[in-house]
């Protein structure tokens, strides 16, 4: 090993505290950085790779054949900015049952379909992907998406009721059907009387932001009649909808990243700084025996870069096996078997962790390099004559015992590390604040979620497994044949019943948007429901509805503008009233009075009853009297107690805590640093303290009175930035996943709370000036004075 090798090995061994700080700064930045990296890159290139591969359709616009020819249709391909195009394909909405011996149980009512006659898979836009069967080549064959391979569906509401077999099974990037069958078969599956329309796919030369595939739809829609364009969908729509739970986590943990960094930068400059400081006389005995000045700045950089080296390795790891759970949802979406992780943000996060330490420890060490050796060997370790006495002598002056006045004073007499302790402990202030108040966010979202104010429910459907509350579970269900007027006779009777509404949900298709949107239509009064209101109101009648964001962004629609729904071949008109925040699985929803579909579906009854008991009632006796008098209607009453939480918001309190654990102890292991040095440059003063009378416990008192003030002034300056960073990403979040966040999901801070908050920049600090205290209290008073 060469001399300058074994200079950097003796000096990582004998700065043990400073090299576990380096080493752990730099695994919580590289931590950080690696899982929003990969949740960056692994949440957008499965989907981006099969939209290139597929030619995936920036807009699928939707059009009135009443309104429109083939021929305008077609022309509108050479619209200026439109790359390629595909169409007119005629398109039908059918409802459908599975029909008996077929890979899905007979009888199953499966939800409304957008059907397009298609003569292909393949074309210029939107080349759909065969994973089963074959493509359709007559009638009564259709193409699924999702439904099994030979199954056969009987279409209601037609002459004849017509029946398709399920002969290919496919895939569409784009979403721009539930099925395709051939042209011709179009018109057999169009109800009497209902509309015809045309299905144009469109690729355009710029479409990578909302403003330009506004810009685009614009341009087709004015290329064609007034009123023709009746719908839209973006690609970004689906591509959000497909990265909606990863694209959760990356505001989160760019957060988390850009304080790991900096805090990283700010310790490892710290350090060395440090060494340099305490070690004067070392390097002046370096530069003795003849090393170049280059040589001790690369000494003491090498000291540094020595644990930081080992921390990213461990951050990595660290890292990437965080990062796996989380895109565990990737994988269910595309069919994949990677892990998630992206090699490349290894690499790039592993060089850009190394070379950030190897310019900061090298800006640094300059100081190292530039004393003369003269200078270096005469210069002790007490920090220059002058420097905080001014404050040490008013500390004298004030009411208090002679250890606590010096205490106080110490930190004067080094501004520059006063200054880097203050900046440690309001990091770990900030990431303390901001993880409460993620994680009261966090709360409050998932209360939103389920909905659960009321004390009782009665379903009128029979039990299924599953997660959450019973009247947000998915898929078939299997109704009772209990009279709806029974159900709420016997509520009414009960003397503790408060309030109550019933919840029916069915699907319907929305003009323009691909796929089933499900519709909770309520009978009574549900504004306490638990539905919190971004914008506009809660409706207040049948024709009015609420909707979420999701909802406004794959319609194009705001609030006050008219939707029509399409219900069992009947179209239904719905004033938007109100922006609801309902995160859920299902981002197509509209939540509405059962009389909007009255006209519809005459024999939509609730499937849920939903119960507030009057304050003072005791539950489970309402439940056992309630239960009694429905026991005869073949349903029954129970708790709606629960209290689960989603698995993205259980991975994101998950992470939040990993991470903010490892940034608060990386902050309190810069104060422990910070007063180590302080402490050993004071051993001398520390001997004659000790000479003089002053008592172990006297120097412990010593040592953490100079960490006082550092610690009130960092705390009181990281909770209001931990705060301001809480409702800058808690946004931000919801703008990643589609949707926007209330006000009572933003706005969970407490005046009490954050007083806690702001004491909690003294615990860190007296947590890691508490080990150098007990080694001050701990040292001989003549070793203390022999040591300069």
């Amino acid at each position: 090993m060469s001399t300058l090798g074994k200079v950097v090995r003796a000096g990582v061994g004998r700065r043990r505290v400073q090299t576990v700080v380096t080493g752990l700064a730099a695994m919580m930045a590289v931590t950080a950085s690696v899982l929003g990296g990969s949740l960056l890159v692994a949440s957008t290139a499965p989907f981006d790779h099969a939209f290139a591969g597929q030619h995936g359709a920036h807009l699928t616009a939707q059009f009135d054949a009443g309104r429109t020819t083939t021929a305008q249709l077609s022309a509108t391909a050479h619209v200026a900015g439109v790359a390629a195009a595909s169409g007119p394909f005629p398109t039908a909405t059918i409802n459908a049952h599975s029909g008996a011996g077929t890979a899905l149980p007979p009888g199953v009512d499966l939800p409304p379909m957008t059907v397009v006659g298609r003569a292909g898979p393949g074309g210029p836009v939107d080349d759909v992907t065969l994973t089963a069967g074959r493509w359709v080549t007559g009638p009564g064959e259709i193409v699924s998406v999702g439904i099994p391979l030979g199954s056969t569906l009987r279409v209601l509401g037609l002459p004849g009721s017509p029946t398709l077999t399920v002969v290919g099974v496919a895939r569409s990037v784009s979403s721009t059907a539930d099925g395709w069958v051939t042209p011709s078969e179009i018109a057999a599956l169009t109800a009497p009387g209902a509309p015809r329309r045309y299905q144009m796919l469109y690729r355009f030369a710029a479409a990578g932001t909302t403003a330009q595939i506004a810009a685009d739809r614009a341009a087709i829609s004015a290329a064609v009649p007034a009123g023709a364009l009746t719908g839209a969908q973006s690609w970004l729509n689906v591509k959000l909808g497909t990265d909606r739970n990863t694209a959760l986590f990356i505001p989160f943990l760019i957060a988390f990243g850009v304080l790991g960094v900096v805090m990283s930068v700010l310790i490892v400059g710290n350090v060395v700084a440090g060494a340099v400081g305490v070690s004067t006389r070392r390097i002046g005995i370096l530069k003795a025996i003849g090393f170049t000045p280059a040589q001790v700045v690369r000494a003491y950089m090498g000291q540094a870069l020595v644990p930081a080296a080992v921390g990213t390795v461990i951050g990595v790891v660290a890292g990437n096996v965080l990062a796996i759970p989380v895109l565990s949802t990737t994988n269910q979406l595309y069919g994949t078997n990677t892990s998630g992780v992206a090699p490349q943000v290894d690499v790039a996060v592993i060089a850009g962790a190394l070379g950030l330490t190897a310019v900061t420890a090298w800006a640094a060490a300059l100081r190292a390099g530039r004393l003369r050796t003269v200078d270096a060997l005469a210069v002790g370790r007490t920090p220059r004559p002058g420097r905080g006495q001014r404050a040490a002598r008013l500390a004298t002056r004030l009411p208090l015992p002679r250890p606590v006045s010096l205490g106080l004073a110490h930190p004067f007499a080094r501004p520059a590390r006063t200054a880097a302790m203050v900046a440690a402990i309001v990091f770990g202030a900030t990431a303390a604040t901001f993880a409460i108040g993620v994680g009261a966010s966090l709360t409050q979202v998932q209360a939103a979620k389920n909905h659960d104010n009321a004390d009782v429910i009665v379903p009128t459907f029979a039990p299924q497994s599953g997660h959450g509350p019973v009247a947000r579970n998915r898929g078939p269900r299997t109704p009772t044949s209990a009279d709806p007027a029974a159900i709420t006779a016997a509520v009414n009777a009960q003397t503790g019943t408060r309030a109550y509404y019933g919840t029916a949900e069915t699907e319907v298709s929305v003009a323009g948007v691909t796929g089933s949107t499900t519709v909770f239509a309520f009978t009574g009064n549900a504004s306490w429901a638990g539905y919190r209101m971004i914008s506009g109101s809660w409706f207040h009648g049948p024709g009015q509805a609420v909707v979420p964001t999701t909802f406004l962004t794959a319609t194009g629609a705001r609030v006050g503008d008219t939707v029509t729904l399409e219900d069992h071949g009947k179209a239904v008109p719905v004033r938007i009233v109100g922006e609801v925040f309902d995160p859920h699985t299902q981002t197509m929803e509209v939540l509405t009075d059962a009389g909007t579909l009255a006209a519809a579906e005459p024999n939509l009854h609730p499937d849920t009853y939903s119960i507030a008991v009057k304050p003072g009632t005791e539950v489970r006796g309402y439940i056992h009297k309630l239960d009694t008098a429905l026991r005869p209607l073949g349903v029954s009453a129970q708790s709606d107690q629960f209290q689960g939480k989603s698995d993205a918001i259980l991975a994101l309190d998950a992470l939040t805590a990993i991470l903010t654990l490892m940034l608060v102890a990386t902050a309190g292991l810069g104060v422990l640093n910070a007063v180590v040095l302080d402490t050993r440059e004071r051993i001398h003063d520390l001997g004659v303290h000790k000479a003089l009378g002053m008592t172990p416990r006297q120097a412990v008192t010593m040592v953490i009175a100079s960490v006082v003030v550092i610690g009130l002034i960092g705390g009181a300056t990281g909770v209001p930035v931990g705060a301001a960073l809480q409702a800058t990403i808690v946004p931000a979040m919801g703008h990643s996943a589609g949707i926007n966040m209330p006000a009572s999901v933003i706005d969970v801070y407490h005046p009490t709370e954050l007083v806690l908050l702001g004491f909690g920049g003294l615990l860190i600090a007296v947590l890691g000036a508490f080990l150098p205290a007990g080694w001050a209290a701990r040292t001989r008073t003549a070793t203390a004075l022999r040591t300069e």
